[in-house]
């Protein structure tokens, strides 16, 4: 049974547009993106710590103790934690100026998932990505808000979703981690007010979906049976992710775009990041091979 504890505000940084929470093992350390401040978020020795650029960013992975990897609007790029110092990599879309990335995960083989989406989130302007050992490749276009991008822990199975259609899909993966055929639908919420934004897997492979404007994460067992809710006090939820010395805390950020302002005056998780206790034990967020 998942059991979970009051959430806590782990960081009272309202984001316009929190997302990409992961949790390096390495440092022990939480990252995350305000994407429309352009700015990599963590906190270090209780303070918070930020990194600011003149394009979007919105997720990331890490690739040694010091470097991340970190999606922008024009192309992938290695940050420096320490000197802040930045290094292309790739490009990702830089001939598509209306577009930006949204959201992305590493896989257990290595690889990292990216999703891109329109400024303006115009249907199908989006694609999935995967970049693995120096190759970026275009796994599906005609995607509109790409999310949900997380992984079994056996490394045979991603999800991801395309937030307007309500659906998350699997799609199975060989043993270097590229897709095998064609995704099927693991969940359908057509039907409900629930719209899957990011989510993460567990190392039980249950699937922890945050749902855009329900003020909630809600957790799915392997058969995608609705196991728990979580309920936050921001109703934009965007992004799960686990942490933590035992990786059994659930880090979950938010947004606080579009919300107006006689409610953000009033309630004041909005765009917050939070932490809530756990019963369960996450997956540590795997390493990109470049």
């Amino acid at each position: 049974m998942i059991e979970t504890g009051e959430p806590q505000t782990y960081d009272t940084t309202r984001c316009l547009l929190g997302e990409g929470a992961f949790f390096h093992p390495q440092r022990g350390q939480l990252f995350w993106c305000d994407i429309l401040s352009k700015r990599v978020l963590s906190r270090i020795d209780g303070a918070l710590r930020d990194w600011t650029f003149d394009r979007h960013v919105s997720c990331m992975g890490w690739v040694d103790h010091d470097t991340l990897l970190v999606a922008t609007d024009t192309d992938l790029m290695l940050l420096n934690i320490e000197t802040g110092s930045h290094t292309h990599l790739c490009d990702l879309e830089a001939d598509k100026p209306a577009n930006r990335p949204n959201d992305g995960r590493a896989d257990p083989q290595g690889g990292f998932w990216i999703s891109t989406m329109g400024l303006e989130k115009g249907v199908g302007d989006g694609a999935l990505y995967r970049f693995y050992k120096g190759e970026l490749r275009k796994l599906k276009g005609g995607m509109s808000i790409a999310n949900a991008i997380c992984f079994t822990p056996d490394g045979t199975t991603a999800f991801f979703a395309d937030t307007p259609a309500q659906m998350i899909m699997q799609w199975r993966l060989d043993g270097d981690g590229w897709p095998v055929g064609q995704a099927e639908t693991w969940l359908d919420l057509r039907g409900t007010p629930y719209h899957p934004d990011g989510a993460v897997c567990d190392a039980d492979g249950n699937l922890w979906s945050a749902q855009w404007g329900n003020s909630r994460v809600a957790v799915y067992g392997p058969d995608a049976t609705q196991l728990h809710v979580v309920n936050l006090p921001a109703l934009q939820t965007t992004c799960p992710a686990f942490g933590g010395p035992d990786l059994s805390t659930l880090f979950v950020t938010s947004a606080a775009v579009g919300i107006d302002e006689p409610i953000i005056a009033t309630e004041d998780g909005h765009g917050r990041t939070f932490r809530v206790e756990t019963n369960a034990t996450g997956q540590a967020e795997h390493r990109i091979l470049l």
